[in-house]
C-alpha cells in the first residue's frame, strides 16, 4: 500500500515492495521477502487512492517516506529527546543550500535519497544472500532452491493450504512469472539491474504490466478478474462488526470509486481502469510527498520549512512510540 487499496501513494503512490513468502519458520533466512497479499499497499499514503481529494491519511507512509523503510523500525529504542535531536540533524542535511529553509525541491530530493538508500541495501542483502559468490547471475533453479525448497517435502494439502489469502504454490508461481518479467536477457537467470526489478518492480516500467496483475490478483477476492466496489472497499477498511457504521472517509471512498474510478459506470474496476488508478502518468511520488509535508508543517505559508518548524511538527515526520516508526533516527552511521 500499503501501497489497503493503496498503500499506494503519496498522497498516492503504488510503490509495491513484493515477493513471494517463505515457510514461517523460514522467514528469518530471507529478509527479502515480504506477504504477497499485502506488499501493493504497503506504502498506500492515504488509504483511500492516489488524489488530493482523500483525506484519510496514513502518517506511517510519510514516515517510511521521510526516513527510508529500512529506517523506520527502531524508533522505540530512542528517547524523544534524542530522536528529536537525530531530526534535528536530517533537517540540515536536507537543507542543501544551507539558507535555513528546507524547499519543497530539497525535501523530493531527500525523498529520492531515502528511497534509493533502502532500495540499495534490500537488493544488496538479498544479492549476497541468494548469491554468495558475487556471480553474474542468479539462476532461476538456485533462487526457487532457496526460498521455495521447503516445499519439496510438503503434501499437496499442505501446498494448497492458503496462507494469507495465497497458497505455497500460488506464492511460487507468483515469484516465478516476476522472474520472467524482470529477466530482460531471456536466460532465466537475473543479473543485479535484472533482480533489482525483480524485488522492486515499482521502479520499472519494464515490470508495469506484472504490478498491475499482482495488485488485482490481491484485490480480486472472487478472482473474476475484475475489482467490484466491495473488494475495492474492503482491501482499506474491515469492520468490526456488522452493526459498525461505516466512518465518513470509507463513505467518501465509496464515492470515489462511482465517480472518478469507475470510468465506464458498469460497477466495476477493470484492467484498464485499475492501470489509470495505480500507474497515473507522470506522477511524481517524491513530490507529491514532499509537497504534503511542506503543506501539514508550514506554519506560516511560506511554501517553505524552518528546522523549527518541522521538530514542531515532529510526530509527522518520525511518528511516536505508538507508532513503531522512525528508524532513520536510528543510524548511528549519520548521526
Amino acid at each position: 500500500m500499503k501501497f489497503k487499496i493503496a498503500k499506494l501513494l503519496l498522497g498516492l503512490l503504488l510503490v509495491c515492495f513484493v515477493s513471494a513468502i517463505p515457510k514461517p519458520e523460514d522467514k528469518e533466512k530471507d529478509e527479502s521477502h515480504h506477504i504477497p497479499e499485502k506488499d501493493h499497499l504497503n506504502k498506500a499514503h492515504f488509504e483511500g487512492g492516489h488524489d488530493e481529494i482523500h483525506e484519510h491519511h496514513n502518517p506511517q507512509y510519510d514516515h517510511e517516506q521521510f526516513l527510508g523503510e529500512d529506517e523506520a523500525k527502531n524508533f522505540d529504542d530512542l528517547d524523544p529527546e534524542e530522536s528529536q535531536r537525530r531530526l534535528g540533524i536530517i533537517a540540515d542535511k536536507i537543507d542543501e543550500d544551507k539558507d535555513g529553509f528546507i524547499t519543497v525541491s530539497e525535501l523530493r530530493a531527500w525523498i529520492q535519497y531515502t528511497q534509493r538508500r533502502y532500495i540499495n541495501d534490500d537488493v544488496g542483502r538479498s544479492w549476497r544472500q541468494h548469491n554468495p559468490d558475487n556471480n553474474e547471475t542468479i539462476p532461476w533453479e538456485v533462487y526457487r532452491d532457496n526460498v521455495y525448497g521447503f516445499m519439496n517435502d510438503m503434501t499437496e494439502e499442505e501446498l494448497n493450504k492458503d496462507e494469507n489469502g495465497i497458497t505455497y504454490r500460488q506464492m511460487l508461481n507468483r515469484d516465478k512469472r516476476r522472474w520472467q518479467s524482470a529477466d530482460q536477457s531471456g536466460d532465466n537467470a537475473l543479473n543485479l539491474e535484472e533482480f533489482t526489478a525483480f524485488l522492486h518492480p515499482e521502479d520499472h516500467s519494464t515490470m508495469k504490466d506484472v504490478v498491475l496483475i499482482e495488485t488485482i490478483e490481491d484485490i480480486d477476492k472472487d478472482k473474476d478478474g475484475k475489482i467490484s466496489i466491495e473488494e475495492y472497499i474492503g482491501d482499506v477498511y474491515k469492520a468490526d462488526g456488522d452493526d459498525e457504521e461505516e466512518p465518513e472517509w470509507v463513505q467518501r471512498e465509496r464515492e470515489v470509486f462511482r465517480d472518478f474510478r469507475d470510468d465506464n459506470k458498469d460497477g466495476f474496476l477493470d484492467q484498464a481502469e485499475m492501470r489509470s488508478w495505480i500507474q497515473p502518468n507522470d506522477f511524481d511520488h517524491a513530490e507529491a510527498e514532499a509537497k504534503h509535508l511542506v503543506f501539514e508543517a508550514d506554519e506560516n505559508r511560506d511554501e517553505k520549512l524552518t528546522k523549527e518548524e518541522i521538530l514542531d511538527k515532529y510526530d509527522l515526520f518520525v511518528g511516536s512510540q505508538a507508532t513503531d516508526f522512525g528508524e532513520a533516527l536510528a543510524r548511528h552511521d549519520e548521526f
